[in-house]
């Protein structure tokens, strides 16, 4: 005959099991304030110099309007006006094009663009492109495709102005050189189509969500925070963010929240910084950005890049001058040597060719526009 005393106390014990559940099911997982200035939140903002921590996101399909008043209202110099309508005129004659002559006019909307940021930040330049090419010896790839980033154009202008001005090899070799197949695979809005052709590369970039600078008002220190999607939820996507740890604030079940662990000193009475702190949020800002890179999209689409490949193939530099340079290589083949245009447009990469000629006109612009106004862009029909 059973102890009914021995049943009473298995109730007892899957009972206190339930209520355990339960509480770590109801469990609050507190979130981080975010850090502010003023009434708005700080977050990771689209512009690497100087972002606009007080603007909303402007909504609209285009930027080339919004852009150009700008200029006419805050700069002073009128050949940021001409050179921004200039490049618009070459991006409207690009979609008459077919993918071999693309690379032409949406290399000068570029070149356009691009003085235009640079006469607007009165940064001083060379009026040379700043960028060449040239084909090693062997067959058609893309790795066989050189570009050359000159210390002196416009090209090095807009290096100058991003931080990361060109360095010559060596006293020879006054330059930096890259293949265009390295260039390709750090660039965010391709990186789907890279992968697509060449599978055996490791991924560089890491999906995150929600980046934004958190505070902790009993240490008085900063950080940035950011969120792993489900399926990079893992100890393995954790291992290749050098930099960042798991927050432990957090249950990190099916969604994993990271910080940075590098901080700064924050004082802010009602949410008003004092001077060293305003600056050492700018600065910190200004490097969390540069580790980080995002694809224009109806939606926020954030990524991390990796720093612990060990890969030649790993670029140190941002978006806009890779995107530049890439987009000169295949303008000199489609103006000189259209043939061996075809010919890349017709092998193994034709797809990723595809996809940079077809999409980076926009990445560009998008990301030129909130280089100079420093505001960001989303296209209309979508609610932050």
């Amino acid at each position: 005959m059973a102890n009914p005393n021995n049943s009473l106390s298995q109730k007892v014990t899957r009972l206190d099991d339930d209520i355990s559940k339960i509480k770590s099911d109801l469990k609050e997982n507190k979130i981080r304030p975010s850090t502010q200035c003023g009434k708005w939140p700080v977050r990771v903002y689209r512009p690497l110099i100087s972002p606009k921590l007080d603007s909303k996101v402007i909504l609209t399909d285009s930027t080339w309007q919004f852009v150009e008043i700008y200029l006419k209202r805050n700069c002073t110099n009128s050949d940021a006006v001409f050179y921004w309508q200039q490049a618009k005129n070459f991006y409207e004659a690009t979609k008459q094009l077919d993918l071999i002559s693309k690379p032409l006019t949406t290399y000068y909307c570029f070149l356009n663009a691009t003085k235009a940021l640079l006469e607007c930040k009165s940064i001083d330049y060379h009026f040379s492109h700043g960028v060449s090419g040239k084909v090693s010896d062997g067959h058609k790839r893309l790795n066989n495709e050189l570009v050359r980033f000159q210390v002196r154009g416009v090209l090095s202008g807009l290096c100058v102005y991003l931080e990361e001005p060109v360095t010559p090899e060596s006293t020879e070799r006054k330059f930096e050189e890259y293949n265009l197949k390295d260039i390709l695979y750090n660039l965010p809005y391709v990186h789907r189509a890279y992968h697509s052709t060449y599978g055996n590369q490791a991924e560089v970039f890491i999906p995150v969500l929600n980046p934004r600078i958190v505070h902790d008002k009993s240490r008085g220190k900063c950080w940035l925070e950011l969120q792993l999607e489900p399926e990079h939820s893992n100890a393995t996507t954790l291992g290749r963010l050098v930099g960042y740890s798991l927050d432990r604030r957090y249950r990190n079940d099916e969604i994993y929240t990271v910080r940075r662990n590098k901080d700064f000193k924050w004082n802010a009475p009602r949410n008003k910084p004092d001077l060293i702190s305003n600056n050492r949020l700018k600065n910190y800002l200004k490097n969390r950005r540069s580790e980080m890179a995002y694809i224009y999209s109806a939606n926020d689409l954030w990524y991390v890049k990796r720093k612990d490949l060990k890969s030649t193939s790993v670029i140190s530099r941002s978006t806009l001058p890779l995107t530049y340079a890439a987009m000169h290589r295949l303008s000199e083949l489609a103006r000189y040597e259209p043939q061996s245009l075809r010919a890349h447009l017709e092998k193994d990469a034709s797809w990723l060719l595809s996809e940079f000629i077809e999409k980076s006109i926009v990445q560009f612009i998008d990301q030129i526009s909130c280089e100079i106004t420093g505001n960001e862009f989303r296209m209309t029909g979508f609610r932050s």
